[in-house]
Parts: structure tokens; C-alpha cells; sequence
């Protein structure tokens, strides 16, 4: 029996099928977002925004054609709770797709599909076992699958708008542009899948025996205002596109026949790695926890390796998310150690073929989630005393409301089944239909900031830009230069003129001034002409090339069509020297830490430079020290700087540094210092693709300095630096600010260091002492074991309290150990001036005690807030006295 095709053969499949009918075939684009519309990549046709726009079908480095086809990786998470639950819900997915830029549409968009599916020589599915959908009105479609490819009339389902157009409801709803018909394949699984018919979905459209696995679709008509009594206007695009997408994860279920894509050969690996951790084996849909772990996994490796940070905003912090989402699940399966980056290698192992990146970045995904696994751990301890604080706070039989249930989830990490489980230990149930209503506020903004849609797609709100031609830009070579006023914008609207007072975006058709872009920031400066100045704040450009500065004019009138001078402030010369000092540092970074080291973002102003980088360790001082010297070393030769234009390939060839994600066209710039540093026998060289403006040689940079390296995100560090006259301030203040601290303790610089360790020397004693002291008052208080005549019966529990004076921290928590100790009780509960601690024999936790409960209640009674262990718990709190006469109520 021949064994099914793997998810990686049908991949490969799909691919030379498509390249056999004319299509280019392009590797998939990176999982960050090509375009600001959206933070990551969510359709396998996003990436060719450009050309469905009308763009030349060009592509650098593999050439010009208007058929294409991808295995391109997504990510969508505006329904992650679903995923792991549904048979269908992915947060990762890859979609298999061709795309025709104004060359064929739907004849040849279905037979093909079609044909890929039913061929022998291809996927070989059983043609009897395939349906399809269309829309409503589509008779074109229609003919084509009944005359042409002979399907029977009754396995074609019509739909509405709402489900076989794109968008979803184009033409009543909008938005306006282009969109069109879609047509999909289903393949019936069987009746081992469900008893449902082709009948019964046209009235559900929902099955788990009729699944989903291509879909078809057709931009051909211009969505316009509709007319005044509402009628939609869909005229005909002048040419028409194709955008056909299939699930991979989908196609290899139905080809391996499993129940769902967690069987296929690259979940079903990962998920019995985790039922091997966890000793807990899986047992299908129900072991939600594998299914969530197994499938983010994935997700958190492709996004990490494709550039992502693990950070507290952007994609970092969605990406954040769902590792954590995978913790919570590993922490529900019993692991309470980091685990999930033991799955890493797995992940490698099954998509390392399709996507070079996921190996070249192994090690880096594998620390970067090891770290966070890490954290979100020490996360969930700060969770846990949230959670006992509150709890110990209510009676039995109350309610957590479902507000701050969410907080728990969405702060710490806690899921829904994680707080109801500790919050039934005392005997509280949670508000979940109060917490659903906080879980679909966050999910609609999730999906709100990952919206992908038409009016986004295709730009419609750059109205006021359309139709303007790309600035002349002249400021690598001049800092002041000569435009015409093309255009004056505010508010999305074109203006006839400008006076004095007001703000404005100026589009020239010739500028000096740069546009922020590559972590530069836009140039500011002044605008002049005859009778009037203008001040320039900023600077920034459309993806079209339109150069956008936005200006407050101080005297005059500004019109289209005047002449202006444009001149960049001198800030521009600090900027340079910072953004070629940047260049050093990435050639010298790599040369120290080794070429793994990848920027992960940059920042380049007049006042200084930032530069995110991948490594796992703080740089020692011996590190930092190198790097210096190795910049310090380029500027005291005074290299000439240099960039000129070239192919893209040719720079690759050349050894050029590029960032991976990035989108650079068929000809590149290249900025070169021409000439190496020693470093351990080598020569360490800076040639990297940029946009920037740098300085004309080395030693324009002047002084260099590192101020800071601290951790960002996980995997990922941050240096900031200074060059020039920034670095020579910098350091002469520090300089100065030392002298004083030297001052002030009698000695010099050359003495400081001895000094300050003999300070600490001296602290520590004391510090020592003091701590001697309080042992031995709380000894003198609590006396020669008199202490047990204070031990009284409550609530079942024989219960030893004491007031002391004088004591807090770790004395107070002997304190409670001794008490204990000396009373033979079940609970042993000190109150100082501003300290509560509790504490609980193994004994007592068993029958029902809880010290973090006890303590809660007490401090509240006493002005006061804490938590902790059912063993041991402590509380800062302003009333002793009140704390101890709490606790008949207490108990």
C-alpha cells in the first residue's frame, strides 16, 4: 500500500503543478507585514498588493511575470481562543496560492484546480467526493463547473455575499475598490466524519464531514457609491486579477484521511513529544492543552525566526501572547518547568525544508522561548498572590467577578479554568458570563488591529495624494535645494493656498530634506521664497515616493506652484555621524558576538543612536571595551564612506548585509567604509544595504561612545550610543559627576573605587548588627517558652499569637518559626509595628488551614493588604492591636 503524501510532498506538489502551467514560483514572504495595514501577514496574496494595484509583475532577483504561485506562511489571531477547540482554527496556516496579475481568471482558475486535485499524477482525489460553492449571481462560474468540468448541478451550492464574496459583503456594505465573486472546493470526507449531508450544509454551513480546501477567488468589478436609493454600483475593472488560496494544514488531512490537522505527520510528532513530557497522553479533541501547545508552537518559532521580539507592544506582544496562551496550557498539563522549547527542534525538523530561516535561527528561537517560558513562570507566582489576595478578601459562597477574573488572565496569565479551580478551594465561584464579556472587548480589538480588508488593501485613504508623481530627492548630495510646491494637504484634502500661521503637509517636487525610513529620522529644517519662511518639523514619504513635510509657515502665503528653497537644519550632520557610527557598531557587534547577531531595529537621531540586536547575554565590560575600540579604530583611520546603486543580487554577491523581511527592489544602495579593522587575526569590513545619509569618512564621526546595553525582549538587547560632540559631553559630565562623588567622600578619582568598597564593607557590618539586635529583642519578648500560654482554640485550629515591637522582615518570620516551635500549635500568627506574619504546620494545611487566607482577612482589619502560601503568609499592615483582635472573626 503506498503511503499517503506528506504535508511537505503536498507542498512541493502544488508548487511544480503551477510552475507546469506558467507561474513563477516565489519563496514565501516574511511573517511581518509588508505593508503597515496590518502586523503580520494574513493572506497568502498580501504580498502582492503592488501588483494587484496595477504594478509591473516584477520581482528582484527572480524576474517578471504576471502568474505566480507561493507556499506563503500566515498568521491570523483575531479567533486564537478557538484554536485548539474547532476543527478548522489555526493561528499559524500555510496557504498554498496562484495568482494571476491580469493574465487568466476563471476558466483557468478552476480547471486547474480541479485538475490538481483529481490528476493521479498529482493529489488523486476522488472526483465524486468534491462539491462546490458559488455566489448567488455568478452564472459565469456556474457554466464552468457544469459544462465545462462536469460537476453535477446538485453538489454546486449557491451562497450570498456574506459568504461567496470578498469582502464579505462588498456590495451592499463595501468598501469601495476592487472585489469579486468566490468559488470553493469541499471534499466529503465520508460518513466516518458525521452523518450530515451536502443538504444539511447549505442549511448549517457548518461540518466537520464537508471540509473546506480551496477557495476561488475573482476580483473583476470597481466597488462605487451606491446610487441615492441604495442600488450597489459594481462597474467592471479594466482588468481583471486571481487570488486562489488552499490550506495546506486542510488539504493534508483530507489526503492522510485523519480526523483533524493535530494527526497530520507535522502536529502528530509534536503532540506526542508533549504527551511524553507531560506523562498525560492524548486523547483527541479533548486534550485541548496538546492541541493548544502543539499548534502555538509553531506560530511563536516561524514568528521569532522571522524577526519578532517578544516585547510588551506591537507584534511582540501578540506574539507574547500566544506563547503565553501555550504556557498556560503546558502549566494545565502538569509541567511546571520550561518546556515548550524542547519542541522547537520538531518544529525545525518538519517545516526546516520550506523555510531556511527556522534553521539558520534554531538556536536563537529555541533561548528566546526558553527565556520567556522562564518569566512567565516567576508571571505566574505574581499571579498566584493576586489571586489569594483577592479570594482571602470575600466569604464563602460569594462571587470573583468576572472583570477581575480577566485581569488575571490577561495580566498574568491565568486562564478561566486555572482561577475557578483555586477559587473553589475556598469555596467561591467565578462571574464567567461577566468575564466572556471582557474576553470579546479584547478579541474585537484584537481583531479590529488586525483587520484586513479592501479599503486597506488598496490604499483608499490616500485620496488626496493620488496621481502625484515621486519627489525628486537631492540630499545626499545637497543640503539645500530648489522644488516647486506640488501640492499643500490638511486633513485629506488639497489646499489653494497657505498663509501665515497655519500647518500643513507640502509635497515639492524636488527636496533635500530626508524621509524618515530605515530607523532615520526625517529631517528638519526651513522652507523659503520671496516674501515668506516656513519652518520644517518633519519629514516622510509614501510607499509611492511622495515626499511629505509637514510645515508651519511664519511669514508669508504659500501656493501651489511657488518656488521654494528648502535647507536642512545642521541637525542633519549629527544624524549622519550617528547613522555611519551605526554601521560600525553592526560590523562590530558581529565581529565580537559572531555573525548569528542579527539587528532587530534601530533608531537613528542628532542626539544619539539606538540599535536592537539578537544575543542571549548582557555584553561584558571586556565585550563593550572590544566593540569601542573596534569603531574607535575605523574613525582614527578616516575611511572614505561611499555608496553607489547596484543590482540586488549583485550586492548579496558582494557580501552586503541585508535584514531578513525586508522588501528591497531590483536595484539597491550600498553603503561601504572602504577599508577593514583588525580584530583576532581578521579584517572586520561594514557593507550593508541602506537608504540613510552618512558621512563622507570615518573620522567625521568623531568621539564613540556606549552608554547603555540593557535587555528589550527576549533574545533581544538594546545598546544606546553616542558619537561626536553628544559622546564627548556625555562623557565629560560623567567625568564631573564623579569628581563631586569624590569630593564628597575626601578622596580623588584614583581613590574613588577603595573608598566606596569600604563604605559597603562598613554598611554591611552594620547591617549584620542591626539584624543581631532585633533577634535577640524578639528572643527577649517572646520570653522562655511563656509563649504557649497565649494558645487558644479557633475554628478548629489551636492557634499562638503574639505582639512584638521592633521587628520586621526575615527576624519577624523566625519570629513565627519559634512561636511555632515553642507552642506546639497549628498556627503561629506575629503582629509587629508595621508587619503581619502567619504560619501553618503541614498538619494543619491538610485539615483546611490556609495561611494566605488568614493573613488577608487580619490585614484588612488592621489597614492593611497581603497574601501568600497556605503555609506561610505575610501582610504589611498600620494597626497590630486591630490584626489580633481579628482573629476570633478570623477563623
Amino acid at each position: 500500500m503506498t503511503a499517503p503524501l506528506t504535508t511537505a510532498d503536498i507542498r512541493e506538489k502544488y508548487l511544480q503543478f503551477f510552475e507546469s502551467k506558467g507561474h513563477l514560483r516565489l519563496p514565501s514572504h516574511s511573517l511581518i507585514a509588508p505593508d503597515p495595514t496590518t502586523l503580520f501577514t494574513v493572506a497568502g496574496m498580501q504580498p502582492f498588493k503592488p501588483q494587484f494595484m496595477g504594478a509591473p509583475a516584477k520581482f528582484p532577483g527572480y524576474g517578471e511575470n504576471r502568474r505566480v504561485t507561493t507556499a506563503q506562511k500566515c498568521l491570523r489571531v483575531g479567533d486564537i481562543e478557538n484554536v485548539g477547540r474547532t476543527l478548522r482554527h489555526c493561528s499559524l496556516l500555510e496557504m498554498l496560492g496562484n495568482f494571476s496579475f491580469g493574465d487568466y481568471f476563471k476558466r483557468e482558475a478552476l480547471t486547474w484546480a480541479w485538475e490538481f486535485l483529481t490528476s493521479p499524477e498529482w493529489m488523486g482525489l476522488d472526483k465524486s467526493r468534491l462539491y462546490a460553492t458559488i455566489y448567488e449571481e455568478d452564472e459565469e462560474a456556474f457554466l464552468i463547473w457544469t459544462q465545462e468540468i462536469g460537476l453535477p448541478e446538485d453538489r454546486i451550492l449557491r451562497f450570498g455575499a456574506d459568504e461567496n464574496f470578498w469582502p464579505a459583503d462588498a456590495p451592499k456594505e463595501g468598501p469601495n475598490g476592487p472585489c469579486g465573486p468566490c468559488s470553493e472546493i469541499f471534499y466529503d470526507r465520508g460518513p466516518k466524519y458525521g452523518e450530515d449531508t451536502w443538504a444539511d450544509y447549505a442549511q448549517t454551513r457548518e461540518s466537520a464531514r464537508f471540509l473546506e480546501i480551496w477557495n476561488c477567488v475573482f476580483p473583476q468589478y470597481d466597488r462605487q457609491d451606491p446610487l441615492p436609493d441604495g442600488t450597489p454600483v459594481l462597474a467592471d475593472l479594466p482588468f481583471k486579477n486571481i487570488d486562489t488560496g488552499m490550506g495546506l494544514e486542510r488539504i493534508a488531512t483530507v489526503v492522510q484521511d485523519v480526523y483533524d490537522f493535530y494527526s497530520n505527520d507535522v502536529f502528530a510528532p509534536i503532540v506526542a513529544r508533549i504527551a511524553e513530557l507531560s506523562g498525560k497522553p492524548y486523547e483527541g479533541p479533548q486534550s485541548l492543552s496538546h492541541r493548544v501547545v502543539a499548534e502555538h508552537i509553531r506560530s511563536v518559532s516561524m514568528t521569532i525566526a522571522d524577526g519578532v521580539a517578544l516585547s510588551n507592544t506591537g507584534r511582540g506582544y501578540t506574539v507574547r501572547k500566544i506563547l503565553r496562551r501555550a504556557s498556560r496550557h503546558a502549566y494545565l498539563l502538569g509541567l511546571r518547568e520550561p518546556t515548550l522549547y524542547q519542541l522547537v527542534p520538531l518544529v525545525v525538523e518538519k517545516m526546516g525544508g520550506a523555510y531556511p530561516e527556522l534553521v539558520a535561527e534554531e538556536e536563537r528561537v529555541t533561548a528566546a522561548i526558553r527565556a520567556e517560558e522562564e518569566r512567565f513562570l516567576k508571571t505566574l507566582e505574581g499571579g498566584t498572590q493576586r489571586i489569594t489576595s483577592l479570594l482571602s478578601g470575600l466569604e464563602r459562597g460569594s462571587v470573583l467577578s468576572g472583570e477581575e477574573a480577566f485581569v488575571l488572565y490577561d495580566t498574568y496569565g491565568f486562564p478561566l479554568d486555572l482561577t475557578k479551580e483555586i477559587a473553589e478551594e475556598y469555596g467561591i465561584t467565578v462571574d464567567e458570563a461577566e468575564y466572556a464579556e471582557s474576553l470579546e472587548k479584547a478579541q474585537e480589538l484584537a481583531r479590529a488591529g488586525s483587520k484586513y480588508g479592501k479599503s486597506e488593501l488598496f490604499g483608499g485613504n490616500q485620496e488626496a495624494l493620488e496621481g502625484l508623481s515621486p519627489t525628486r530627492f537631492v540630499g545626499y548630495e545637497e543640503l539645500e535645494a530648489q522644488g516647486e510646491v506640488v501640492a499643500l494637504v490638511s486633513a485629506g484634502e488639497r489646499l489653494s493656498h497657505l498663509p501665515a500661521g497655519s500647518e500643513a503637509t507640502v509635497v515639492l517636487s524636488r527636496t533635500p530634506f530626508y524621509a524618515e525610513g530605515g530607523g532615520e529620522v526625517g529631517d528638519t529644517g526651513r522652507l523659503e521664497w520671496d516674501g515668506g519662511h516656513a519652518l520644517v518639523r518633519d519629514t516622510r514619504k509614501t510607499p509611492a515616493g511622495v515626499f511629505l513635510h509637514d510645515v508651519l509657515v511664519e511669514e508669508g502665503e504659500l501656493r501651489p506652484g511657488d518656488t521654494v528653497r528648502g535647507i536642512v537644519s545642521g541637525e542633519r550632520q549629527a544624524i549622519q555621524r550617528h547613522h555611519t557610527a551605526t554601521h560600525l557598531l553592526h560590523a562590530a557587534l558581529r565581529a565580537v558576538l559572531g555573525s548569528g547577531v542579527r539587528q532587530a531595529g534601530s533608531l537613528v537621531a542628532a542626539e544619539r543612536l539606538r540599535f536592537d540586536y539578537t544575543h542571549g547575554a548582557a555584553l561584558s565590560a571586556d565585550e563593550i571595551a572590544g566593540i569601542e575600540r573596534l569603531v574607535s579604530r575605523w574613525v582614527s583611520a578616516n575611511f572614505p564612506v561611499t555608496w553607489r546603486e547596484m543590482p540586488l543580487e549583485e550586492a548579496r554577491a558582494a557580501g552586503a548585509t541585508a535584514l531578513f523581511g525586508e522588501k528591497y527592489g531590483d536595484t539597491v544602495r550600498v553603503v561601504t567604509v572602504e577599508g577593514g579593522v583588525p580584530f583576532e587575526g581578521r579584517t572586520v569590513t561594514s557593507m550593508e544595504l541602506c537608504g540613510g545619509a552618512h558621512v563622507r569618512r570615518t573620522g567625521d564621526i568623531g568621539a564613540f561612545v556606549i552608554v547603555s546595553d540593557e535587555n528589550v525582549a527576549a533574545g533581544v538587547r538594546r545598546i544606546e550610543a553616542l558619537a561626536g560632540e553628544a559622546a564627548t559631553t556625555w562623557v565629560r559630565e560623567r567625568l564631573q559627576t564623579a569628581g563631586r562623588v569624590a569630593g564628597l567622600l575626601n578622596t580623588g578619582l584614583d581613590g574613588l573605587e577603595a573608598r566606596v568598597a569600604g563604605l559597603q564593607a562598613g554598611l554591611k557590618a552594620a547591617q549584620q548588627e542591626t539584624a543581631q539586635v532585633r533577634r535577640q529583642l524578639a528572643e527577649a519578648q517572646m520570653g522562655g517558652g511563656g509563649a504557649t500560654q497565649q494558645v487558644r482554640e479557633l475554628g478548629g485550629f489551636r492557634v499562638a499569637a503574639l505582639r512584638l515591637s521592633g521587628i520586621e522582615g526575615n527576624e519577624l518570620r523566625g519570629a513565627a518559626d519559634k512561636l511555632l516551635d515553642q507552642s506546639g500549635a497549628d498556627l503561629a500568627v506575629i503582629a509587629s509595628d508595621r508587619g503581619l506574619v502567619v504560619k501553618a504546620t503541614k498538619d494543619a494545611v491538610g485539615r483546611g488551614a490556609h495561611a494566605g487566607q488568614l493573613v488577608g482577612k487580619l490585614a484588612a482589619a488592621a489597614g492593611g493588604k497581603g497574601g501568600g502560601r497556605p503555609d506561610m503568609a505575610q501582610a504589611g499592615i498600620q494597626n497590630p492591636e486591630a490584626a489580633l483582635g481579628a482573629l476570633e472573626t478570623a477563623l
